[in-house]
């Protein structure tokens, strides 16, 4: 079996949240696995489109459709029309996500509905509109993106930290419910990476990147490609008897209580 086992050709594969970032690296592992790419974004089409051209100059194919995650009417609407104009979607991943950095006693309600809407809501609301086709057809894998927040706490993100919390449990009662249709569904629990967002934080001397390291058993960031090959095993048939599992990749941070910072 082999590599085989890692194919995804004539699999077509949803990434929500798929014009930047990790959900980028994920959808470009998937890509270079054999995916045919299904790109989405809400911001601008220009970004979607630039999206698209970035994935094609790699030789991948991919479309892009704009829609927002947490409008049902608009994810029915979308899921039509992929299926009818390119093929019936075999992986999901629910990668699309907001974070607002507020104290709690702070936090607007408004705020917080906000981001349950976008990290824990929208993964429902599209997974519940792809599943149905995989159910017809027997077969199907869906990720969630969740996060080191679905386990620990941290100062300001407590909005996000309760979704990425709930979105594991939802993650695991989904393999509860799905699982006898020969669906996967686990997650990924990205740690912290060095991207365009995190580059003004990851200057040598910066408090938090001084932390980030010390608390990181393999002592660096991550880097983005490394999301690929999770993303590819949770995708492929690599993983056809793994359900309801987050994989964690945080080189290690998970696993440690951390050590002093005088300590080598």
């Amino acid at each position: 079996m082999g590599l085989s086992l890692f194919d995804l050709t004539g699999k077509v594969a949803l990434v929500t949240g798929s014009t930047h970032g990790l959900g980028m690296a994920m959808a470009e592992g998937l890509g270079k696995a054999g995916a045919t790419l299904v790109i989405n974004g809400n911001s601008s089409q220009k970004k979607i489109d630039d999206a698209v051209a970035y994935y094609e100059s790699l030789g991948i194919s991919a479309k892009g459709y704009k829609f927002n995650v947490a409008d049902e009417a608009a994810v029915k609407d979308a899921i039509k029309k992929i299926q009818a104009e390119i093929a019936p979607i075999d992986i999901l991943v629910n990668n699309a996500g907001i974070i607002k950095r507020t104290a709690l006693e702070e936090m607007d309600v408004a705020d917080f509905k906000e981001v349950i809407d976008v990290d824990l809501i929208s993964p429902f609301i599209v997974s519940k509109h792809v599943v149905k086709g995989m159910i017809a057809r027997k077969q199907g894998k869906i990720i969630n993106i969740c996060s080191m927040m679905s386990e620990l706490g941290r100062n300001t993100v407590g909005a996000y930290s309760a979704a990425k919390g709930g979105l594991k449990m939802l993650t695991r009662n989904m393999a509860t419910e799905w699982a006898k249709h020969n669906i996967q569904i686990n997650g990924i629990g990205p740690g912290y990476f060095a991207t365009a967002q995190t580059a003004p934080i990851r200057i040598e001397g910066h408090p938090f990147n001084d932390f980030i390291v010390n608390r990181t058993p393999a002592a660096k960031w991550g880097d983005p490609n490394d999301l690929a090959g999770a993303a590819i095993f949770l995708a492929s048939e690599a993983s056809n008897f793994v359900n309801g599992h987050i994989l964690y990749v945080d080189g290690g941070i998970l696993a440690t209580i951390g050590k002093p910072s005088n300590e080598n």
